[in-house]
Order: structure tokens, then C-alpha cells, then sequence
């Protein structure tokens, strides 16, 4: 038994997580690549490992010829006086094995199959890696910041290193070496060099895979997040819903006295987070993204996905929000390009008063809200054009308004 090589497959097994298997094929491959070295082929070496005692038998199968001058190659053939000598029944154009001593291969034969053995170990190595991390792919993990490159941040994950990219880092934050972090793994690549690892701060999965790990109700499938729309280091609006009629979605989510959404604001650095409660109904949903403000009535299109919206004339700030981040999120959540305006610009603008749907809708038509249709719908990329209108329209009315808009940012606590 070949204690020596049974312990160190052993640790290899255990450190490395590489199979014995694995091993031994390389083993294997090795030792016939020092035979093809030392003797210029290998077409006629065999090899056999006992996977239980290690111990290991390399051996040629040579043609028996009848003289030494009918020897054309003494690598494959062997004249019938010699093979008589490894087997007494070898007879003319038959074979015989005769037994190869590895321990006579020379210094470079021997150098070529040590480093055949520890190339498929680290080949092996990388592999396991790859598969451990890309099964963590689209999931969060925590990291241990090491050292900026560039403007880059390189992340320790445990068995390798990830990368923060600057574009996904949030702006404002600033992380010292030794810290903790959470990141989401945005995408495991294997290359030449070991898998590469790209992770983020700024993904809004990054937020709902943290209040998957946080609140329990989610990981067993009785709260489920519909929705979410972030904008990283600033505020995040999500959306949740149970078909259990005794769990409060939104109470579940922020725990006994914010308790677990708070941790998750912490590990944020302080990012607010609204949670609403979905609903079917696009014109409840919406008015739900758009809270804290008060709503008067919501006219959703669920062909077009457009919405609009009256609110009171002192909650229009408040709506939209600073810099149009309120409406912008909303319209992200729900999928809905949205219009708001005031009771005041209402009366004069087509499409935000009950009487312009009169014509369209018999008069069972519930008016409730102002919804129509209970149809589902899905998040959508939002339109750029449209996020810079609401951001235009949030400027000139804090302008006008003064300290209203910024007091109005500050939204209710779920």
C-alpha cells in the first residue's frame, strides 16, 4: 500500500474539493507522458492504479519477433529470447508486457509529469470554483473589501476574489480594507486565469435578495415581492403581496417596529425604502406607488400603459417628488407612463376629469378611484425622456413652492 500518496490524495480531496478520480487520471495521464519522454512514444504504455492501496503498475505491450536483427523499433518490439524471459508461453507475433520501473526515468521525464499533475490540479481547482460561484450567480454574498484597483474595488468571497466596478458601486459610498460587504453577483465568467466575478451595489436585486434572507414570510413563499424599482444610495419603492388574507404583506416586511427593515436600510447606508401592497387593479397600484401623497382619482389605460392622475393642489410637489424621483419610481414599478397634475390644471386638461369617459363607459362602470380594468402587468425599462419631463416639472415647482417640495421627500414610514 502506498501510504504517502492515499494521504495526500486525502488532503487534496478535502482542501481542494478536487475527486480521487480526478486525481488518479491525472496520475495516470502523468505517468505516460514520463514514458513517451523517456522512451520517445507511449502508443504501447498502459497504466494501472489500485484506487483502494494506490499502489501502481506501468507496463508496454511489445510484439514478440524472432531475432534481435528483425527488431525494427525496441520500443514496440522485442526479439523472442527476451520475451521468453517475462513469459514462457510467448511465441512469434504475439505479445508480452514487459514492466516499466518509473523510478528509472530520467530528471525531465520526471519534471514533465509532476507538472502534468499539478496543471490538472489547479485546472480542477478553477473548475470547482467556477461551478461553486456560478450557482451563487444572480444571489447575494458577503465580501470582505481588499484594495482598490483603479477605481475599482477588489472584493475577497471566501475561495476567490470579486470585482466592484465603479458603474456599479453607489455614488457617496466609500468602503475601508477589512470591511464586510454585501454584493450581488451580477455574472461568473470562467477564464484562462480562474473564474472572474462581477459584482454590484446598484442591482434592485441586491434589495430583494436581502429581504428574502431578512423576512421569512418571503423565503417560505407567503409574501411575495411583485415589484421593485431603485435608485441606489437614494431610495428604493417595492412592491408586495400574499395571498394568505391573515399576513400583512407590508407589515411582515418591515417587522416589529421596523425592526427588519431597518437592518436592511442599514447594510443600504441609509437608503430609504418604501414597501406598498400590489394589487390587480392598475389604478389601486398606482395610487399606492404614488404614496405618501394623496390621491383624487387615477385613470389607468391598460392597453396603452398610461395613466393619469389628479391630486390635491398642495400634494403635487409632494407626488412627484424631489427632482421627480416619487413619480419616476412609481412609473418604474408599475410599468405605467404616468401624467400628474393638480385639481387646479385638471378642469382644463383632457383625459384627467370623470366627465371626459362618460361617453366610453355605461354608467355600471365603476368610477371607484378612477381605475379601469384589473389587469396584470409588468415592469418595464423606463423611458428617459419621460424621467427628465418629470424632473423639469419637479424643478419649476420648487421653485415656486420654495421649502415645500424638499419638506415633501420625506415620506411616511410603512
Amino acid at each position: 500500500m502506498n501510504k504517502e500518496l492515499m494521504e495526500a490524495l486525502d488532503i487534496l480531496e478535502k482542501e481542494k474539493e478536487i475527486s480521487k478520480d480526478t486525481l488518479f487520471d491525472a496520475i495516470e495521464n502523468s505517468l505516460i507522458t514520463a514514458c513517451k519522454n523517456h522512451f520517445g512514444k507511449s502508443d504501447n504504455v498502459m497504466v494501472e492504479i489500485d484506487r483502494e492501496t494506490c499502489d501502481f503498475m506501468v507496463w508496454a505491450n511489445k510484439e514478440v519477433v524472432e531475432t534481435e536483427d528483425d527488431v525494427e523499433d525496441d520500443v514496440l518490439q522485442i526479439p523472442l529470447s527476451e520475451a521468453l524471459k517475462y513469459d514462457k508461453d510467448a511465441a512469434v507475433g504475439g505479445t508480452v508486457k514487459i514492466e516499466i520501473r518509473s523510478k528509472e526515468f530520467g530528471r525531465i521525464a520526471t519534471q514533465n509529469a509532476k507538472n502534468v499533475i499539478l496543471q490538472k490540479i489547479r485546472e480542477e481547482e478553477r473548475s470547482v470554483i467556477y461551478n461553486q460561484y456560478y450557482e451563487k450567480e444572480k444571489d447575494v454574498v458577503t465580501g470582505i473589501v481588499q484594495r482598490y484597483i483603479g477605481r475599482n474595488i477588489s472584493i475577497n468571497l471566501g475561495k476567490c476574489d470579486g470585482i466592484l466596478n465603479e458603474s456599479e458601486m453607489v455614488r457617496g459610498e466609500v468602503f475601508k480594507p477589512t470591511e464586510r460587504i454585501k454584493v450581488y453577483i451580477l455574472e461568473v465568467k470562467n477564464t484562462t486565469k480562474g473564474p472572474r466575478i462581477l459584482v454590484s451595489r446598484t442591482h434592485p436585486e441586491l434589495v430583494k435578495r436581502l429581504f428574502e434572507s431578512e423576512v421569512a414570510e418571503i423565503a417560505d413563499g407567503t409574501v411575495e415581492i411583485k415589484s421593485i424599482a431603485r435608485e441606489a444610495g437614494s431610495r428604493t419603492k417595492m412592491a408586495v403581496y400574499s395571498e394568505n388574507p391573515n399576513v400583512d404583506p407590508v407589515g411582515a416586511c418591515v417587522g416589529m417596529n421596523g425592526a427588519r427593515v431597518n437592518s436592511i436600510v442599514e447594510e443600504l447606508r441609509g437608503e430609504k425604502i418604501d414597501i406598498i401592497n400590489w394589487d390587480e387593479n392598475p389604478g389601486n397600484l398606482i395610487q399606492n406607488a404614488l404614496s405618501p401623497a394623496k390621491i383624487v382619482a387615477v385613470f389607468a389605460d391598460p392597453d396603452e400603459k398610461t395613466a393619469k392622475v389628479v391630486v390635491p393642489d398642495y400634494q403635487l410637489s409632494l407626488a412627484i417628488g424631489k427632482e421627480g424621483q416619487n413619480a419616476r419610481l412609481a412609473a418604474r414599478l408599475t410599468g405605467y407612463k404616468i401624467d400628474i397634475k393638480s385639481e387646479t390644471q385638471a378642469k382644463d386638461a383632457p383625459g384627467f376629469r370623470y366627465e371626459d369617459y362618460m361617453d366610453e363607459y355605461d354608467e355600471e362602470d365603476e368610477f371607484e378611484g378612477g381605475e379601469y380594468g384589473e389587469e396584470g402587468f409588468e415592469n418595464e425599462e423606463y423611458d428617459e425622456e419621460y424621467s427628465e419631463e418629470f424632473t423639469e416639472i419637479a424643478k419649476d415647482y420648487e421653485e415656486e413652492s420654495g421649502d415645500e417640495a424638499e419638506a415633501s421627500d420625506t415620506p411616511e414610514e410603512e
